[in-house]
């Protein structure tokens, strides 16, 4: 593993842009669908509401022209190293490019400029603790409008003070609760005593119709048939936009949603037929860590993905660190994890034209420590153990010399010599040169009789201990 080097770098470094950020190449799949929009529209209207799409392709077109006022075109690349390892053509969307870097622009953007005269001059209401509070705060001061943002008095001061660097004086941040629900709980409140519009992270139709010109505007840039499309689910939001586009203009397209492991609510939604709430979540890839999604975002994407999948936290992290030196792209959790799900598409992918959606690139440089060590526990690097050592004189230079191998690390030590005990445990982390060292390691520590437990395969105990 690679450790990250975070020296400044080009983010042209290894890729080629498609497209230039100021100027849309329209191919033909794009000129065909304008053809086809006054048809569609038609067609819609003479269909009763409740059997009408929740988005549709006119929808999209109109958030495109909505948000060419704001947004950045951002750049569709073709990467070169991961072409390489994956012997097809990788192209990646590159929303963490964008003016708040994130996609949430989009929806945030498209929503709010929708609103009568009457509901702007009320003001807008929001409840995030990331980037779709920059995405409103942003549009706030875009349109000069008064929003108030709540988030979770929890909230990193980094990201409080970035939501008020993009709203200014047009936004007032209020901290409130522990908890995303806490937060969210007194935005509602606050909406329902004040008649102010809520603006909803993602399962509102016009927020899908502005995340769907991120598909719109890839298939305007590529000159090739697209065969997969790789997409983070958080709250479905993103997926919804780009599933709808996506299988209008390009049905044999297959999209691949892509959820992390310990929150995979839409995963669950699907197999159960049914919108569900999930009892706990893996918080780790905060801006995908949804207990449930989106009421329309289920109905839209059980349609429209041809499968989800669950990618490993430890997974994403080590996709940032390669992303970052192997490409200089700087990603956040949730941005890695359309990358991440290729490794589940080896055989699949080969040889076909693929885009993976990097949706975000608003990472913590305070959380890098954490996501390498994560990366190394998930490659079966890095192991923690709770080792019972006997109280007694020689004991852990027995274990360091009849123990360890040559090539083994011990990168954490925490031991206090108990009296009047027997034995003492002592916290021991262990770095190895490859996965091959990991079962010589535990068969040695069994020849001597070392009382062990392993921590990384109990994740309350290393939460409590780590």
């Amino acid at each position: 593993m690679k450790e990250a080097n975070l020296n400044t770098a080009s983010l042209e470094s290894d890729s080629e842009t498609i497209t230039n950020a100021d100027t849309p190449v329209l191919n033909s799949i794009g000129q065909t669908l304008r053809n086809h929009l006054t048809e569609q529209s038609s067609a819609e209207a003479g269909q009763p509401a409740n059997q009408r799409r929740s988005v549709n392709m006119e929808d999209i077109v109109r958030a495109h022209h909505v948000l060419r006022e704001v947004i950045v075109r951002t750049p569709l690349q073709r990467d070169e190293v991961l072409s390489t390892k994956y012997h097809c053509n990788v192209y990646l969307k590159r929303e963490d490019l964008q003016v708040v870097r994130s996609f949430k622009i989009r929806g945030a953007y498209n929503m709010i400029r929708s609103l009568t005269p009457e509901e702007l001059s009320k003001g807008i209401v929001c409840a995030s603790a990331g980037n779709h509070a920059q995405g409103v705060a942003f549009s706030c001061n875009a349109l000069s409008i008064h929003g108030k943002i709540y988030m979770p008095s929890t909230t990193p001061n980094q990201k409080v003070k970035q939501v008020k660097r993009f709203g200014g004086s047009n936004i007032e941040v209020v901290l409130i609760g522990d908890t995303y629900d806490d937060a969210y709980e007194n935005a509602i409140k606050d909406c329902r005593e004040n008649g102010l519009t809520f603006i909803h992270p993602f399962d509102q139709p016009k927020i899908i119709a502005g995340n769907g010109t991120i598909a719109m505007e890839v298939m305007e840039s590529l000159d090739a048939p697209l065969d997969y499309v790789f997409v983070t689910i958080g709250g479905g939001g993103l997926a919804a936009g780009v599933g709808t586009y996506i299988k209008t203009v390009s049905p044999s397209t297959r999209i691949v949603g892509v959820e992390p492991m310990g929150a995979a609510s839409m995963s669950e939604a699907i197999m159960r037929k049914e919108v569900v709430t999930l009892d706990e979540i893996d918080k780790f890839i905060d801006g995908a860590a949804v207990k449930r999604v989106g009421d329309i975002t289920y109905d839209i994407c059980s349609r429209t993905l041809d499968d989800v999948v669950k990618v490993p936290e430890g997974k994403a992290c080590t996709t940032i660190l390669d992303l970052y030196n192997e490409n200089a792209i700087v990603v956040e959790p949730a941005g890695a994890l359309s990358v991440a799900a290729l490794d589940l598409y080896r055989e699949q992918i080969m040889g076909k034209n693929v885009v993976c959606i990097i949706s975000g690139g608003n990472n913590d440089i305070d959380r890098m420590q954490e996501i390498k060590e994560r990366s190394l526990m998930y490659e079966g690097i890095k192991h923690y153990f709770l080792v019972n050592f006997p109280q007694r004189s020689g004991a852990l230079r027995e274990f360091l010399q009849d123990v360890l191998g040559p090539n083994d690390d011990i990168t954490n030590f925490e031991y206090t010599k108990k009296h009047n005990k027997e034995n003492g445990p002592a916290l021991v982390g262990i770095e190895l040169n490859s996965t091959d060292d990991y079962l010589p390691l535990i068969e040695r520590m069994n020849r001597k009789n070392i009382q062990f437990t392993e921590l990384n395969k109990d994740q309350n105990l290393f939460n409590m201990l780590l």
